[in-house]
């Protein structure tokens, strides 16, 4: 019968994404939603009228499977100009069904049975399983709990010669640290003269705060020859559920990307293709991000600065975490279970993001949400 057949998983440990536990929670209880990361505003008018311009205009068949030379050609302007890095369009840029389908083509790109690949913990929960799926082999080192910054001398010790790659996360989802001029230096020392790649989710490139530099591996001379730079459209023009990213990289690495890539997606949706080439030739459409992201974060920590919450820095993304130490001894998913059944305020526990279960008391609270529902979630997070 059917119900006997057996699959043997290749992800038998690999349950429902906290993401999705923690937004039906609070679907469930009518709390407010900070927990999954996506605004609760609409993009802009301009570019939703733009892509009903080309959807008009009959634009709406495949697009050619690296992308449209348009959007291409956009990115490559983009990255030269703010990182000094010139990536030809036609051989070294790629637009993808959104950063975690590149993320997961980059890993199949790369990585075969038995490949170390070192992940920094708390990671953002696609990179595990697309390692693994692949027969290779994570490697987790733990950020330091205080700043998390990158421990390089643990990287040094762990690097062999098993070790395939090295994943970065800039500005970093779910802490909000961003790379130093002086990590960039660790890291060009430690893969000089190995062959080891790099995989830099840069997604939230345009979200930093504080007057910070984001720091792209595709400004590094050494870096960018081994690294798969990828970002995404969702994050920097309000549009997650378009799921249009891109990656960047040297000719060599691009041609095994785009093997993978075509039998993964083929080719990504046409008109919003067209659309955002188009509204990204507006230079303020990009960058108008920090400003924008740094008022909300600020307006949250503001709102809950005399709290019993910690607040943690927060350089970049649209993440803050807080530190729940001085409330309660539960465990951070029974804590953000709490807070969304008995609060009214969905969160996402730190631990799902480690290897190993960590004893932080620690939660990721998102802040692209509407300055009246950031009030709302703050102050019922102030009366704890």
């Amino acid at each position: 019968m059917l119900n006997d057949l057996n699959i043997n998983s290749k992800l038998p440990e690999i349950g429902t994404s906290i993401f999705a536990v923690m937004s039906k929670m609070a679907s469930e209880y009518n709390a407010i939603n900070l927990s999954q990361g996506f605004p609760d505003f609409n993009c802009s008018e301009e570019l939703v009228e733009i892509v009903n311009h080309f959807m008009k205009k009959g634009f709406n068949q495949y697009a050619p499977m690296p992308g449209t030379i348009e959007l291409r050609n956009e990115i490559s302007k983009k990255v030269k100009r703010g990182y000094g890095k010139q990536y030809n369009p036609d051989t070294e840029i790629t637009i993808t069904a959104g950063a975690t389908q590149a993320l997961y083509t980059a890993f199949s790109s790369i990585v075969t049975q038995g490949d170390e690949v070192i992940i920094f913990e708390p990671a953002y929960d696609s990179y595990i399983p697309a390692i693994k799926i692949n027969g290779g082999i994570p490697i987790p080192i733990k950020l330091n709990i205080v700043d998390f910054s990158i421990p390089w001398n643990e990287v040094e010790k762990k690097v062999n010669s098993k070790t395939k790659c090295i994943v970065i996360n800039s500005p970093h989802n779910p802490t909000g640290a961003i790379l130093k001029q002086t990590d960039i230096e660790q890291l060009e020392k430690i893969v000089k003269n190995k062959n080891i790649f790099i995989i830099s989710d840069e997604v939230y490139e345009h979200i930093v705060f504080d007057d910070q530099k984001h720091f792209s591996l595709a400004a590094s001379e050494e870096l960018s020859k081994r690294t798969f730079v990828i970002s995404s459209f969702g994050k920097t023009f309000h549009t997650t559920g378009w799921k249009i990213g891109y990656c960047c990289a040297p000719e060599n690495l691009m041609s095994e990307f785009r093997k993978v890539h075509q039998f993964i997606v083929f080719a990504v949706n046409t008109p919003i293709q067209l659309a955002i080439s188009e509204f990204m030739k507006n230079e303020s459409n990009i960058y108008k991000l920090n400003k924008f992201y740094q008022n909300k974060r600020d307006l949250f920590r503001s709102l809950i600065k005399y709290s019993n919450f910690k607040i943690r820095n927060c350089y970049g993304t649209y993440f803050q975490l807080l530190d729940y130490s001085n409330i309660s001894e539960k465990n951070d998913f029974e804590f953000a279970e709490y807070l969304t059944k008995e609060i009214g305020v969905a969160v996402i526990p730190l631990s799902p993001f480690y290897t190993d279960p960590t004893k932080e008391k620690l939660i990721r609270v998102c802040f692209a949400k509407q300055d009246k529902i950031i009030e709302n979630a703050a102050n019922k997070l102030s009366k704890i």
